[in-house]
This record gives structure tokens, C-alpha cells and sequence, in this order.
């Protein structure tokens, strides 16, 4: 029997549509600090996650996959409560979202728990989502309380 949850997963995003989707997909991926690497050279941001496979829990599935996100035409980027001293804290991604700036450059937002952020002032949107390979089961599904 097939499992197609377990295919890998390619996105690209070039509008805040786009990021919408990859945004759910990432939801509740976590990753450390030390995964996460700004390229001003090459404008490019780039972070190493472990998601939640949401397509997976709908077939009753519960595991994690490791997968890499990058941006490209970053400008500049600037972190909210982000302890660069401490490469191994686990962060929790929530969301990513955009807020147009003069079109079509504007800021995009990784959001995380515990209310850190980063934020990358970008020429526009261009971001690719990549499954890289290693599936595992997961210990639980992610959950939020109420309104969070």
C-alpha cells in the first residue's frame, strides 16, 4: 500500500498566498537557533526544521520530517527575543506572515513561542520548502490552547 503522506513535500512561495500555505505546513516545526543562517552575500536566509507532517495526522499518522526553508532577495534581518548566546534552546515555529512594504518588497515573519521573531525585510517574496529525506514518529500531535 501506497502512503502518499509519506512523499516529500516541495514548495515555493512568491506571493503572501503562497506563504500562507508553506506557514501551514511549518506550524509547530521546531528547530534550534543554531539551525538558522542569514547569507547577506547571497540575500539568502535559510533554516533547518523538523515538521509536524500535518498531511500524515490526517491519515492517522503522527510523525516529523526534517525539511529546509530559504529566502531569497533578503535585505536585512532583525530578531525579537532571540538568545543568540544559546545555539541548542528548541524553538517552536507558529507562523509565518508578511506585511507588504512598497510592492512588492515588504517584511516577512517567523513567528515563534514564547513570543520570539525573526524578521526579514525582503525585496519580495521568494521562499522554497523542501522535505529533505528522514521521516520518524512523532512522541505527540502539537496542540494549542484555546485562542493561542
Amino acid at each position: 500500500m501506497s502512503d502518499d503522506a509519506a512523499d516529500p513535500l516541495k514548495l515555493i512561495a512568491l506571493d503572501a498566498d503562497d506563504l500562507a500555505i508553506v506557514s501551514a505546513h511549518l506550524q509547530d516545526a521546531v528547530l534550534k537557533a543554531a539551525d538558522l543562517v542569514y547569507l547577506p552575500r547571497e540575500q539568502r536566509f535559510a533554516l533547518a526544521l523538523r515538521r509536524f507532517d500535518w498531511e500524515g495526522a490526517q491519515h492517522g499518522q503522527r510523525r516529523r520530517r526534517l525539511a529546509a526553508l530559504h529566502f531569497d532577495r533578503v535585505q536585512s534581518v532583525r530578531s525579537a527575543k532571540l538568545d543568540k548566546n544559546d545555539p541548542d534552546k528548541v524553538l517552536n515555529l507558529l507562523a509565518v506572515t508578511f506585511d507588504l512594504g512598497e510592492d512588492p518588497a515588504g517584511d516577512v515573519t517567523l513567528h515563534f513561542s514564547e513570543g520570539a521573531a525573526i524578521r526579514l525585510s525582503v525585496e519580495c517574496i521568494e521562499a522554497q520548502m523542501k522535505d529533505l529525506g528522514p521521516v520518524w514518529e512523532a512522541a505527540a500531535t502539537p496542540g494549542h490552547p484555546d485562542g493561542a
